[in-house]
């Protein structure tokens, strides 16, 4: 047993050594630089065994889109820790990690947003994303403010990744931190803005957008 939980290992960190290759072929090269040779040539192995994991290119792009997936959910996971007001403020200021400030990384989203609108097989991944993402805002926007409806958490949702993605893809030219602290302010006031009446504007502040 105790062999076969190391062998496991082995396969699960070769496996995301060659995902991890391919994302980092992509944010540098774009799709054309990515190939089953290169990404074995970037990961250090064999290229028989990039294609034991992954049938084709297509399969590979599928996986970096769902790696993208995953960690962005991460960013909106509630931390039951922390009262729902709290959990939203840190996930609304998550968005402008180090981590994610980053040339590869922003490059990395900007190669994969492209891909979504060239294939559709890529477009139905990143938009059933995309809603999860959504989703994952509005439900803490709906803990933090109980009462208001659904529709109109992930409406206040909707606007805030135009303005997070806005601040991604613009950090791509250079990092402004005043900037970024002013859209992570604006997404908190979306966020938190009272709810106006149905006879009145609906969205608050947000019918600027």
């Amino acid at each position: 047993m105790g062999t076969s939980t190391v062998n496991s290992g082995e396969q699960v960190d070769r496996q995301s050594r060659i995902l991890d290759a391919a994302m980092d072929l992509l944010s540098r090269h774009g799709i054309s630089g990515v190939s089953m040779r290169a990404v074995a040539r970037e990961a250090g192995v064999a290229l028989g065994l990039v294609n034991y994991y992954y049938d084709d290119k297509a399969t590979l792009i599928r996986a970096a889109l769902r790696r993208v997936d995953e960690h962005d959910l991460l960013l909106v996971a509630p931390d039951p820790s922390l009262a729902p007001d709290e959990q939203l403020r840190m996930a609304l200021r998550r968005v402008a990690g180090a981590d994610l400030l980053t040339t590869r990384y922003l490059s990395l989203r900007l190669h994969l947003w492209a891909l979504a609108q060239a294939d559709e097989d890529y477009a139905q991944i990143n938009a059933a994303a995309f809603d999860r993402y959504i989703d994952g805002v509005a439900a803490l926007i709906s803990n933090a403010r109980p009462g208001m409806p659904w529709e109109e958490c992930r409406a206040r949702a909707s606007d805030i990744v135009v303005i997070q993605n806005g601040m991604w893809l613009t950090s791509l030219l250079g990092v402004d931190k005043e900037a970024i602290r002013r859209s992570i302010s604006r997404t908190e006031e979306i966020a938190f803005a009272p709810l106006r009446g149905r006879n009145s504007d609906s969205h608050g502040a947000l019918q600027e957008h």
